[in-house]
């Protein structure tokens, strides 16, 4: 017993001491991070680092978009894009409510349908009588949809919704794949809907994928905004819309896009207005020209969009119709890509992004990125077998979802000093 009790203690000593050496390091950094955080809140700013604080996340805030460490934009379960975090420091939690997919069904002789894909109607909306896409379409029952989760990717079923007779299949995915740096830092995303038309007659379908000029907040009134249409040599077809940030902030440009097939055809509408009175053209008029024709007109394509008036607010859309035969299945892709090349702290300091190696850093990029997305990246997404349900894949990503979640980035010129990150 003498000797178990000897050896005990000499145990317990040697625990201690192993405990204080590597505690009172961790210590010193906690002092140094408190004091950190306290010097910021004390000048008006929000900690970029902030560990004393727990933000909380739930299931609802679904599935990030975009690459790592390209800034990140959360789609939650019922298909509203929220959660933003575009720029350093920065969160907005709220939805922007008209970011939305939305489906149009016609049938010879039969019951036309039109529904944003969202269960019912935002709150929002209703406290705002006076928002131009409160004519929309909020038909959504909701009761046979779901939506699942495995990042990189989630995907919702709608099955019968709002067509009984059309099983609608979303599945967005970002760009993790595995020991490629160069597209898995890409700011884009790519949603890919499979219709199944299980009635006896054909079915005519368009679907849209409309956009706000806005980084979150009330960003989309501050003014100085501009959309324009942009096409490529490939089909791709979609706008562009250029944010200009407050605050002396780097300028935000955003592409949604898809590209035109044998099968699919592709419409733009580079500019309507979702608040205000002084556009020619509103959510309104979009709306009633897609459900009435099932595209846009040519005029509706025109020259880029005056600056938007502070106070108003403007967005941009696109459509894709296909015909789906009885019993027949047809796949429409959409992309969305943000140019946002510097980022830039409230200390001063500034980093290129990671994808700037590639696509250059002057803030036209948006077009590629999101041309690449919808070509180059889906395609190897599916070879990798990413949108048909591969887990092994998603097993690696897990901790990357932690950290876009939470802002995290990759600065391209501190990512250089690491060997082996190409």
């Amino acid at each position: 017993m003498a000797y178990g009790e000897s050896m005990d203690s000499k145990n317990d000593s040697s625990s201690e001491d192993h405990a204080q050496k590597t505690t009172a390091p961790k210590a010193g950094l906690g002092l140094r991070l408190w004091r950190h955080v306290q010097e910021e809140v004390s000048q008006g700013r929000r900690p970029i680092i902030n560990p004393f604080t727990h933000e909380a996340q739930y299931s609802c805030h679904g599935v990030p978009l975009g690459g790592m460490g390209s800034g990140s934009i959360g789609r939650g379960y019922r298909g509203d894009f929220r959660r933003w975090q575009l720029i350093p420091g920065s969160c907005d939690e709220a939805p922007i409510t008209a970011n939305q997919f939305s489906v149009f069904v016609s049938r010879q002789g039969e019951k036309n349908y039109a529904s944003v894909l969202f269960p019912g109607c935002p709150e929002e909306l209703k406290q705002n009588q006076n928002s131009g896409i409160l004519s929309w379409d909020w038909n959504l029952d909701g009761q046979h949809s779901t939506y699942h989760a495995l990042f990189p990717r989630a995907w919702t079923v709608y099955d019968g919704e709002p067509d009984p007779e059309l099983k609608i299949t979303c599945q967005q995915i970002s760009p993790f794949i595995p020991h490629n740096y160069k597209e898995s830092s890409l700011p884009v995303a790519v949603f890919s809907y499979t219709l199944e038309n299980t009635g006896k007659t054909t079915a005519n379908v368009s679907l849209l994928f409309t956009w706000t000029n806005s980084i979150g907040g009330k960003s989309e009134f501050s003014g100085g905004h501009v959309n324009s249409s942009m096409m490529t040599g490939d089909g791709v077809q979609g706008a562009l819309l250029h944010h200009r940030t407050e605050n002396d902030l780097p300028p935000v440009t955003f592409a949604i896009a898809s590209q035109q097939t044998s099968d699919v055809s592709v419409s733009v509408c580079p500019c309507f207005s979702i608040s205000g009175s002084n556009s020619k053209f509103s959510a309104r008029d979009m709306w009633s020209q897609i459900k009435e024709h099932g595209s846009f007109d040519e005029n509706t394509c025109g020259t880029p969009s005056p600056p938007s008036e502070q106070g108003t607010s403007i967005g941009a859309s696109v459509a894709a119709s296909v015909v789906v035969p009885p019993h027949g299945k047809k796949i429409v892709t959409f992309a969305l890509a943000w140019d946002n090349p510097e980022v830039r702290f409230h200390s001063g300091k500034s980093y290129k992004r990671r994808y700037t190696k590639f696509y250059g850093a002057d803030g036209n990029a948006a077009t590629n990125l999101v041309r690449d997305a919808l070509i180059d990246i889906r395609f190897k997404l599916l070879n990798l077998g990413i949108l048909m349900g591969d887990t092994d894949h998603c097993a690696i990503c897990d901790h990357w979802l932690f950290g876009q979640c939470n802002g995290l980035l990759h600065p391209l010129n501190v990512l250089e000093k690491f060997p082996g990150h190409a």
